[in-house]
């Protein structure tokens, strides 16, 4: 009896040193963003480059149709006007597959891209994926990318219902000191 506790102990400690996130393998405020290329519910094509010029508000979530990620997605529905009058764009990850984001999307009438990183790649160089072995999904990680391709914020641990306006302040703020710069 004994050993089987000790064998389940040692399985559970490598289980979660395995779900945590080192951090070097985050993208820090600075660094160039990690390019992507994955398909949305329509099977378009989405990179980074299609969002040069714009700010980019890239959000990582675990699962469809949860609800957690719905109220977040929601969120981000309801303030879409907000965020791209601020010149942004969102864009949803998770390693759904085309079709579960096509119904999700379908459901709560969410009018951005929701992309399937279905093998998880992407997830992982931005330090968002939790590989439990046989299961992978997304962290909830945002990243604001800048126009210009840069990490401007990142946000690893994210509150569902205040998350959005959280992103519309940081906008606010960027974009003042991005246009004084300018100047």
């Amino acid at each position: 009896m004994k050993f089987v506790i000790i064998i389940a102990a040692i399985a559970l400690t490598l289980l979660l040193f395995r779900s945590i996130s080192y951090a070097a393998d985050i993208p820090r405020t600075g660094d160039a963003a990690p390019d992507f290329r994955l398909p949305d519910a329509k099977q378009q094509i989405h990179t980074l480059k299609d969002y040069s010029g714009k700010w980019l508000v890239l959000y990582f979530y675990p699962k469809n149709d949860t609800p957690g990620c719905t109220q977040e997605a929601c969120a981000f529905r309801d303030d879409l006007f907000q965020i791209e009058k601020l010149n942004a764009k969102v864009v949803g990850v998770s390693v759904d597959d085309t079709d579960s984001h096509a119904e999700f999307a379908k459901k709560y009438n969410l009018p951005f891209p929701l992309l399937a990183d279905k093998d998880g790649k992407v997830a992982d160089s931005y330090g968002a994926l939790r590989n439990l072995g046989i299961i992978k999904i997304a962290k909830r990680y945002t990243y604001l990318i800048d126009p210009n391709g840069k990490i401007a914020k990142v946000y690893l641990s994210v509150n569902t219902s205040r998350h959005s306006q959280e992103i519309i302040d940081d906008l606010k703020k960027l974009g003042k000191a991005d246009a004084s710069s300018q100047t």
